[in-house]
This record gives C-alpha cells, sequence and structure tokens, in this order.
C-alpha cells in the first residue's frame, strides 16, 4: 500500500541531495510517457495559478492533471486530474508500477516528494497537459527534472532560506535557473527578480516575459468577470491573470465560463460564514491577505514553525487583527506556546488558546498546512 510506504519516508529533511532525482530520472525516463507540461516556480500562489489553469483546460475538454503540494487532510489532494482528486484505486495500482520500474535501492533513497512526483507522472501518461507545480524550489526542485513547454513565474519572496539563499536575489537565481525555454512572469513585489530574470534570460538563452505581453482589454474584461462570478479577492485574481497568460502561450481560445469552480480549497476560502481560511506562511503571503482582507478585523487563529518568520508575519496582519487564539500544532518543528504568546504579549497584541468556535466572532484561520489541518479536525468534531 501507497501510505505504507510513504510512512517510512520523512516529508522534510535537513539536508537533500540535489543529485538523487536526476540520476534516477536517467534510469527510468524511456519508461514514461511525458504529457506537455506546464512548471509553475515562485513563493507564493503556485496552488490557485496552476488550480485555475487545470480547470479552465479541463472544462475546454482537454485531459489534464495538476500536481500541487502539500496536502491538507489527504495524500489524493496532491494528484488531480480532469476535475478531481486521485483515488486509492489508482494511487496503489500506479504505486505497485512504479516499484516494478524503480530499483528497490532507488525507491527506498528517493525523498517523500521526489517517489510522489514520479508516482503523478506516471499517473499522468495519458494526459494532454500536466500543471506541475514546484515544492519548494527551483533548479534543483523534484519537478525540475521533466522537460516542459511553459514556465510559469508567481511572486517571488523570502522563505526555504536553508535550501534557497538568504537574499531575494540569492532565492530569484535559484528558482529562476528552472526555467528550460520560455516563461511568462507574474509581478514582482521585489526590483531584483526582474534583474535576475533579464541577466538569467541572456546567460541561459531563455525567453522570460512578463505577464501584461499576453493581456490584452478582452482578457482584462473576461478576468474582471471571472472575478465577480467567483468572488476573488485582489492575490488570486493576479494569479488567475498569470493562469490566463498560459491559455494565451499555448493559443487556446477561452470563455469566462471556463474558470467557474476553480478555487483551490485552501487559499481565502470560506469555511463558514464566519470563517475564512488560507493556507499562507510567509511574509508575502501575508501582505497578499492584508490588502485583500484590510476592511475587517478578525480573530485570528495562527501557529507557526520555528524557522518562519513569524514576528514580522504577525506585525504584517497586526492591522486586522482583533485578536490572537493560538492553536496547537503537531509537529516537532512547531514554535512553543509559551514563545508564541510573549512575543504576542510584547506586540500587545491579546491572545489565548484555540479551544472552540465562537459564532459571534470573526475567524481568519492563517498559516501553514499544519495549521489548517489542526483547525479542520477540530471543526469536524
Amino acid at each position: 500500500m501507497l501510505k505504507t510506504f510513504l510512512d517510512n519516508k520523512p516529508l522534510f529533511y535537513d539536508k537533500i541531495d540535489y543529485t538523487r532525482m536526476p540520476k534516477v530520472y536517467q534510469k527510468i525516463k524511456n519508461h514514461l510517457k511525458i504529457p506537455k507540461i506546464i512548471h509553475l516556480i515562485g513563493t507564493n500562489g503556485k496552488g490557485t495559478t496552476g488550480r485555475f489553469l487545470a480547470t479552465a483546460l479541463h472544462n475546454l475538454s482537454f485531459n489534464v492533471g495538476h500536481y500541487t503540494s502539500p496536502h491538507i487532510l489527504e495524500f489524493n489532494e496532491r494528484i488531480w486530474l480532469n476535475g478531481a482528486c486521485v483515488s486509492d484505486e489508482v494511487l496503489n495500482t500506479t504505486h505497485k508500477q512504479l516499484l516494478k520500474i524503480l530499483s528497490k535501492e532507488d525507491a527506498d533513497s528517493l525523498s517523500y516528494f521526489e517517489y510522489t512526483t514520479f508516482l503523478a507522472l506516471l499517473i499522468y501518461k495519458d494526459m494532454d497537459y500536466v500543471v506541475l507545480e514546484a515544492g519548494l524550489g527551483g533548479e534543483h526542485d523534484a519537478t525540475a527534472v521533466f522537460p516542459k513547454i511553459l514556465t510559469l513565474v508567481t511572486p517571488i519572496g523570502i522563505d526555504h532560506e536553508a535550501f534557497l539563499g538568504s537574499t531575494i536575489k540569492a532565492i530569484a537565481k535559484t528558482k529562476l535557473n528552472a526555467i528550460q525555454k520560455d516563461a511568462i512572469i507574474a509581478t514582482q513585489k521585489y526590483q531584483e527578480v526582474y534583474t535576475v530574470a533579464e541577466e538569467i534570460a541572456s546567460i541561459n538563452n531563455v525567453s522570460i516575459k512578463k505577464f501584461m505581453t499576453y493581456i490584452e482589454v478582452q482578457d482584462r474584461e473576461k478576468i474582471e468577470k471571472i472575478a465577480e462570478n467567483n468572488s476573488l479577492v485582489s492575490y488570486l485574481i493576479e494569479n488567475l491573470t498569470l493562469a490566463v497568460t498560459a491559455l494565451k502561450f499555448l493559443n487556446i481560445e477561452y470563455e469566462v465560463e471556463n474558470f467557474n469552480n476553480a478555487r483551490l480549497y485552501g487559499r481565502i476560502t470560506q469555511v463558514r460564514d464566519n470563517i475564512l481560511l488560507d493556507v499562507g506562511h510567509n511574509i508575502l503571503a501575508a501582505k497578499a491577505i492584508l490588502e485583500s482582507l484590510k476592511e475587517f478585523k478578525y480573530t485570528l487563529v495562527y501557529n507557526s514553525y520555528r524557522d518562519k518568520n513569524y514576528k514580522e508575519i504577525l506585525t504584517i496582519l497586526k492591522p486586522i487583527i482583533e485578536d490572537v487564539e493560538i492553536i496547537n500544532i503537531i509537529d516537532e518543528r512547531a514554535e512553543s506556546v509559551g514563545v508564541m504568546q510573549k512575543v504576542l504579549n510584547d506586540m500587545k497584541i491579546k491572545n489565548k488558546i484555540f479551544k472552540k468556535i465562537d459564532k459571534n466572532k470573526k475567524y481568519l484561520v492563517f498559516g501553514s498546512f499544519s495549521v489548517a489541518e489542526a483547525f479542520l479536525k477540530v471543526l469536524s468534531e
């Protein structure tokens, strides 16, 4: 069973062997039928951009897969094809096929994400298009080894510094080096990203165009209507726009209706009338949330990993915070409740431990996928 196999692989690693995935791919690539891949790299917005694009392609009668990560409740969420999450039956059948292709040594050595990336590509063998979302990286990411027809670059910011670098320039270079031929870049918050893009385009002889190159007046009108029909906040409209540029690049005509019900769960999702849920967990995500929700104040249900810039994130969100309720997450990387309380007290933000929902409060659940998972479990009890 796939679940048992993956349970023996850690989800997170202190160090990653960047040579392993390319080596294994070279060994088994003749067993893989690679569809047309649209690669998604960046810091924020990869998931929603990918789901907008995949849904539109599916509604336009293409066979399409969308590989995204991490998942909130079930692993199946990571492998979406033709409008639905993959079934357990397909997962387990394909897992057996993959184990026959790989040597036991390679199967055991591959990381959780590396193995599931190969698994997804095997499941997607008959797709017309695959929207392939990078994990935390770029040129060294497991998804970067496959041939791509297009790369979409979402906003790049500071995150996962231990693996990507401590500056915007270093992070941008690592991510943008994943581009193989053609790329479209979204609006960036940091000018350094554009500078690095120009350098990489020249050095690697690749095309990196800004999104507005593809967006015409009629596209803006359609995007406005799609946003209205789907109640999209500002940052989701930016992600939608990047998805539209991919259709324009592919010379695929689209209509407003092709994007109906295309939102990815956990991105400004209205869980209940008084509860919004968002799995954003970094500075760029916090800024996007602030811009989208600045008209109201919320009880923030929150927690963070120790290696995240949570003090800065809370500082950014403070204008929309009424108070904070700290939710307990079972993860060795989580910051202690005591430290979190001290930080909030020092910031003069009212806080307490989250226990249950008060129907008279307006909640914003924001943080990692672990925060979302913990909250949703309480909500279902």
